[in-house]
């Protein structure tokens, strides 16, 4: 009898099991069968004369899933199979990532290389055109030629929106040049904590003037193409969403960085009043495109946070653009990439960056719709997202096709050079020894950033992690403008190290132009950022041989300079002022004034981080300089 039951127990067991394979199985045809269902075309999406809304509709109705899956996929241009499967799988966006370029780096083959990725996308049934997605963090500075703008925190320091649009105007303009349609910019971070690597990529610590600039980057960068304007639209992208800068130290999840990747609090009350603001302002801006952060947000990484991404940035904010994860973003630190990327749509990421295997993402996607894990509804809303920014940019209009407009070098060098002057902030100027005299007798000048265009642009120029040197970054040096500026009867010697043959006549006046190598993102992690020994030795030296020394720090942060400082007769913060170094002459010998301040405080010993929004730090001590500090002559 005990036999019996267990056999009837298993038959019963068994039926169920096939039951429920069959039914899944009917259901997993009938979604197959309506993802090759293509409807018939319609033409309404590219009538002009229709609302915008109403194309858009028209579109998405009559695409395929594998269409509107395709659309969700961001593809690094290296990691293309193929070309052709652009159109093969209909993918959405090509971008160039961690420094990649064509061929040719020029903009003829930028050009050709971008037209040749649209071509593909044109042989599509719909000829959805892609986005191409490009660091053009502080101007297209990946094409040598280009001039290349301060970076974001220098633009912080001079606190001017005009100035900043004006440079979003530009950028936009050199990638419309090219072809390039979508930039990951502006960074909306806080930086919190100076040992962070990407201090420099954000404005400030200051939600109010991250906002303030930023919405005037957004501005600047999407301001449609008017009449004879030079102008032309190029999408924002609003990152990092959200709390980044304010991860803390030793968090990180990435085993090669310390801070960047990390964990911040998850801690409504500043989400609310600091995180968000600088979002919100920018979104009300225009703002068509959010990227998510690769920190984690308390125990959970932001990737997953669907009452973050949903409830906060797209309910609460009414942000109708569409978010987009960074780079390896949704796969970072998991093992199964079919659970990562059904978690990352369902928590409202729209557009999956995949710098490595997109054909996975798309087969991952399909089988997720298939087995209903992911709604019908949540692609749709993704695919209507990407779509509404497409056509805010005229992709669908022809504006795509318009003649590029061949940028004024000139007029761009004299916009960067002025940036570069409005950015110094005056720290120290004992003795007012600056203004310098441009009919000084004897100038000696020394130290690692004095003749180093590529120290002076930092990352993000020409290479992902920048170039130490001026071999492939083309533009005036400090130590260029400073032998422009002074008088002929001036005896002006540089030095790398500040040794001269004639150390023992002592000069009027040493500059020390000293600072940090490039680095991007958490290869920049530096648990004490400060000078190295070879730039302290090379103070020391025209210490030594100079009557009085003014030293200029080229650095994407403050450093941690509170031993040495004292001994300085004069002080200035160049941040990485970019390929125009004599702006800074400009101030030094006064043509200019000093009107910068500092972005965020400038600790004194790293024991007083992370530094809060109301400039307290971590120890209770008072910082060297705080937030807003900066001289004047």
């Amino acid at each position: 009898m005990k036999s019996l039951l267990s056999f009837g127990v298993w038959r019963t067991l068994l039926l169920l099991i096939g039951g429920a394979v069959v039914i899944m199985g009917l259901f997993v045809v009938r979604n197959s069968m309506l993802e090759n269902n293509v409807p018939p075309l319609s033409t309404k999406y590219l009538d002009t004369s229709l609302p915008v809304e109403t194309r858009i509709q028209d579109l998405v109705a009559q695409m395929t899933l594998k269409e509107k899956i395709g659309q969700m996929a961001l593809v690094e241009k290296n990691s293309l199979t193929n070309p052709s499967d652009i159109a093969t799988y209909g993918l959405g966006a090509v971008l160039s990532g961690a420094g990649a370029k064509p061929e040719q780096n020029t903009a003829d083959g930028w050009r050709t290389m971008i037209e040749s990725f649209q071509t593909q996308a044109q042989s599509n049934r719909l000829k959805i055109p892609i986005l191409y997605g490009v660091d053009a963090v502080h101007g297209h500075a990946l094409l040598p030629g280009t001039v290349v703008f301060p970076h974001q925190i220098a633009l912080g320091a001079t606190g001017d929106a005009t100035l900043v649009k004006q440079i979003a105007q530009v950028t936009a303009r050199d990638l419309q040049m090219v072809g390039a349609n979508w930039n990951y910019a502006p960074n909306l971070d806080l930086p919190r904590d100076i040992r962070w690597g990407r201090v420099y990529e954000a404005y400030s610590d200051d939600p109010l003037l991250a906002a303030r600039l930023g919405s005037a980057y957004v501005e600047g960068l999407q301001t449609y193409p008017q009449a004879n304007s030079e102008t032309m639209p190029v999408l924002a992208t609003l990152k990092h969403f959200v709390g980044v800068g304010a991860m803390q130290w030793k968090t990180s999840t990435n085993k090669n960085f310390s801070i960047d990747q990390g964990k911040t609090n998850d801690d409504i009350e500043h989400l609310e009043k600091q995180y968000l603001p600088p979002f919100k302002s920018a979104i009300n801006a225009g703002a068509l495109s959010v990227m998510v952060g690769l920190n984690e947000w308390g125990n959970n990484r932001l990737i997953r946070n669907k009452s973050i991404l949903t409830g906060e940035l797209k309910t609460e904010l009414g942000f109708m653009g569409f978010v987009v994860s960074d780079w390896y973003g949704v796969y970072e630190g998991v093992l199964n990439k079919f659970i990562a990327s059904t978690r990352a749509i369902n928590a409202g990421v729209d557009m999956v960056m995949l710098p490595f295997d997109y054909k996975t993402f798309i087969k991952h996607v399909t089988w997720a719709h298939r087995f209903g894990l992911i709604s019908t509804a949540r692609i749709d809303d993704a695919v209507t997202r990407i779509m509404r920014a497409k056509f805010a940019l005229g992709m669908f209009d022809g504006i795509d096709s318009r003649e590029a407009v061949v940028p004024s070098l000139a007029s761009d060098q004299a916009l960067a050079r002025t940036a570069v002057a409005q950015s110094l902030v005056l720290l120290k100027n004992t003795n007012d020894v600056l203004p310098l005299s441009k009919t000084t007798r004897h100038i000696r000048v020394a130290g690692s950033a004095a003749d180093n265009v590529g120290r002076q642009s930092g990352a993000w120029t020409v290479e992902w992690q920048g170039v130490d040197g001026n071999v492939l970054t083309p533009g005036t040096s400090i130590l260029q403008g400073i032998k422009d500026a002074v008088s002929p009867q001036t005896i002006l010697e540089y030095s790398l190290m500040g040794e001269y043959k004639t150390a023992g006549q002592k000069a009027d006046v040493g500059i020390a132009v000293v600072g940090e190598v490039p680095y991007a993102e958490g290869w920049g992690d530096r648990e004490y950022p400060i000078l190295s020994n070879e730039d302290l030795k090379t103070i020391q030296n025209l210490q030594a041989n100079s009557n009085q020394v003014v030293v200029i720090i080229v650095s994407g942060r403050p450093l941690l300079i509170s031993n040495e400082v004292d001994s300085w007769d004069a002080l200035v913060a160049a941040w990485l002022p970019g390929s125009e170094g004599a702006g800074v002459s400009d101030v030094l010998f006064g043509d200019k004034l000093f009107m910068g301040t500092l972005p965020l405080p400038w600790p004194k010993t790293a024991e007083q981080l992370p530094i809060d929004v109301n400039g307290i730090t971590a120890d209770g001590t008072p910082v060297l300089f705080p937030r807003y500090a900066g001289l004047s002559y």
